[in-house]
C-alpha cells in the first residue's frame, strides 16, 4: 500500500488551466490553504500532465469546487488527458472574474489564482496561487460558510471511489 492513501478521504478539485482552445480540466486531490492574509493555494500537479504545461505558460489557474452530481465529469477530467475531454464533459465554461482561465459554471465554487511561486518535490510540481477572485454558489456556501445540508461535496476516498459528507453537522462544545 502507498502509505500517503493513509490521509484519505481527500476532498476532489477540478483544476482549469489554459486559455481559449488550449483550456484544460484536471482532477486534483492534492490541494490545500497556504496562506489566510494573503489568501494563498497550493496544488500538486505531475509535469506529465498537460495542465501543468498550461499553468507554466499562463502564471494562473482556477480551482473548481465540484459537487458529487459532477461525479462522471471529475472522472472523465482525472482519467483522460488533453482538451478533447472536454467534449465528452457536461460542464458549461464562464468567464472568471479576474483571470483569464475560465471557471465552470456548475461546480459549487471556483477560486481565481494567479501563480506566486512554483517548486519541484519529488515527482509533482507545488503551484502556490494567490487568490485574486472567486465565485460561488450561495445555497452551497450560505453567509460563507459551506453547507453539507444543502449540496453534496466530494471526496475521493480510494482510486474508483467517492464519498460525500453526512447531512449531519456535529459541534465541538
Amino acid at each position: 500500500m502507498i502509505m500517503y492513501h493513509l490521509l484519505y478521504p481527500l476532498r476532489t478539485y477540478l483544476i482549469v488551466s489554459g486559455h481559449g482552445k488550449e483550456t484544460n480540466i484536471m482532477a486534483a486531490d492534492w490541494v490545500t490553504v497556504l496562506s489566510h492574509k494573503p489568501t494563498m493555494l497550493g496544488v500538486a500537479v505531475s509535469p506529465k500532465r498537460y495542465t501543468h504545461r498550461l499553468i507554466s505558460r499562463y502564471r494562473e489557474f482556477v480551482i473548481s469546487v465540484p459537487s458529487i452530481e459532477m461525479l462522471s465529469d471529475v472522472w472523465i477530467a482525472g482519467t483522460e488527458s488533453s482538451p478533447a475531454k472536454l467534449g465528452k464533459m457536461g460542464i458549461t465554461l464562464v468567464p472568471s472574474t479576474k483571470i483569464k482561465t475560465p471557471s465552470i459554471k456548475e461546480a459549487l465554487a471556483n477560486l481565481e489564482c494567479m501563480v506566486v511561486d512554483v517548486r519541484d518535490y519529488g515527482d509533482h510540481t507545488w503551484f502556490v496561487g494567490e487568490l485574486v477572485g472567486a465565485t460561488y454558489k450561495e445555497e452551497a456556501f450560505p453567509g460563507g460558510i459551506p453547507s453539507v445540508k444543502n449540496v453534496n461535496f466530494l471526496a475521493h476516498s480510494a482510486w474508483t471511489e467517492f464519498v460525500t459528507f453526512d447531512k449531519k453537522v456535529h459541534r465541538s462544545e
